[in-house]
């Protein structure tokens, strides 16, 4: 029996992926050209198992955004699978997303503040997705509120749940809203440039919660980022984008160890050179990418 407040146990894994895309095409209009439109993902697929981080890289333009959106059900796909623990979400509900699978995917945003809204407190952002799924008894959800602060790092909890977004840094609105995620039981977390919001040294710290949560809870995380530096340090696999098609994946080591495409190579070597750029050049993903070196290589 576990103790009222305290978090839920980490899932077993699973035999299988936890998530699998499968062929999935999406296109929009051009506007003003006889009715023509433009492929934006054309037949991309790829998994994620239990406890696992898949970085979803490309430069701007190349679709990552627009898979998370279809993947989170805030858009539709043109054809293809999403495949939750082995069953089609898009044949089994075809127009909108059940509430069971808005509570398994859950979508970490890229603006902190944008995502979380500036009327109400920390309490009601975490409270209400322990009601709405069925996660936590009204006696219980101070309890389990307080916890998810916790979990996220922000310590002490009674100084953090009564807050508005406007009295909190960028990086602790980042980490209330992937304790929002997880108030709600997710098998899987897409965090779409969930840092790029934010200054080098907290990006870290948001980056390493995110690892963490992955290996103490068993949830798979896409991470969707433009910079491959970043994603060496934080990802399992590795799903490489380009034009709306996946060009290559695998081990994240094999990946930078022997690319295979020349589009793979080339963001390496942008990485590499933006990495070896002078203090007065670095910005960004490039500081985390070097904060990371510093801490681990």
């Amino acid at each position: 029996m576990t103790t009222a407040g305290a978090p839920p146990p980490s899932p077993a894994p699973s035999p299988g992926p936890v998530l699998e895309i499968v062929a999935l095409k999406k296109t929009f209009p051009m506007h003003g050209l006889g009715g023509r439109r433009r492929n934006v993902l054309d037949d991309v697929s790829f998994s994620l198992d239990p406890g696992q981080i898949v970085a979803l890289v490309g430069e701007s333009g190349s679709g990552k955004s627009t898979l998370a959106r279809i993947v989170a059900r805030l858009e539709r796909a043109d054809a293809g699978a999403i495949k939750l623990e082995g069953a089609d979400v898009l044949r089994t509900e075809p127009r909108h997303a059940s509430l069971a699978y808005r509570a398994r995917v859950q979508m970490v945003f890229q603006d902190p503040f944008a995502s979380l809204n500036p009327v109400h407190r920390v309490r009601h952002h975490l409270a209400r997705p322990l009601l709405l799924h069925g996660r936590a008894r009204p006696a219980d959800v101070g309890a389990r509120v307080v916890d998810l602060v916790e979990s996220v790092g922000l310590h002490p909890a009674a100084d953090f749940v009564d807050r508005h977004p406007h009295d909190l840094s960028g990086g602790q609105r980042q980490r209330v809203a992937v304790a929002r995620a997880l108030a709600a039981g997710p098998k899987v977390i897409m965090a779409d440039e969930p840092t790029s919001m934010l200054d080098a040294s907290t990006r870290v710290g948001v980056l390493d919660l995110l690892r963490r949560l992955t290996r103490e809870r068993g949830i798979a995380v896409l991470l969707i980022t433009h910079d491959l530096a970043t994603a060496r340090h934080m990802a399992d696999r590795i799903v490489v984008l380009a034009g709306g098609r996946v060009v290559e994946q695998g081990v994240t080591a094999n990946i930078f160890a022997s690319p295979s495409h020349p589009y793979t190579r080339q963001l390496l070597e942008a990485s590499r050179a933006a990495r070896a750029a002078p203090p007065s050049a670095r910005r960004g993903d490039v500081e985390v990418a070097r904060l990371f070196l510093g801490n681990r290589d």
